[in-house]
């Protein structure tokens, strides 16, 4: 999954749940800032692609170590939760929950060498070692967008839809003045 779908798809899912619990609990409104929502829907991208496919790209080579795991979803949870205890701020909780969301659009219960670490060991699996890290945007761009992909192809295709609606919403909102 790419940018869209993750931006969108993770927009669309907290969008939902903040639907149903201001349904359930009308006394309780949730505001969320869908800014913090999509940062967080690309934070674990943000830091393990760098640091896995430039920085660690001949030992590793993979985009998915760190930021890609439980304990790290776990660590921002808890920092997000002792933030809003303390301040009432729940921008890194949302955060928090966005990058949940990625962990679980990147299907990372295929790979719980990644999702479980350290807990099932002190090291990430090697991914292919590409020449370099346009060598490697290059293949995965290519596959990506590709309709034979379906599966990226289609997260995509709704992500883009989701992020249009709300960028959309978004526009109308600010040219009404409100």
């Amino acid at each position: 999954m790419f940018i869209f779908g993750h931006i969108g798809i993770t927009l669309g899912i907290v969008y939902s749940v903040t639907y149903l619990l201001d349904h359930l609990r009308p006394e309780k409104s949730f505001r969320i800032d869908y800014h913090w929502v999509a940062f967080g829907a690309l934070l674990s991208d943000m830091i393990d692609k760098p640091l896995g496919r430039i920085v660690l790209a001949e030992t590793i080579g993979s985009g998915r170590i760190f930021a890609h795991t439980l304990l790290f979803g776990f660590l921002l949870a808890f920092a997000g939760y002792t933030l809003y205890r303390r301040t009432d701020d729940s921008k890194l909780l949302v955060l928090a929950g966005a990058s949940f969301c990625h962990l679980f659009e990147d299907q990372l219960w295929k790979s719980p060498a990644v999702l479980f670490w350290p807990f099932s060991g002190w090291s990430f699996p090697r991914d292919q070692i590409y020449g370099n890290f346009f060598e490697y945007l290059t293949v995965v761009f290519s596959h990506a967008y590709d309709p034979a992909y379906t599966g990226v192809f289609t997260s995509e295709i709704i992500g883009f839809c989701i992020t249009a609606l709300f960028a959309g919403s978004y526009a109308k909102t600010k040219i009404s003045g409100n």
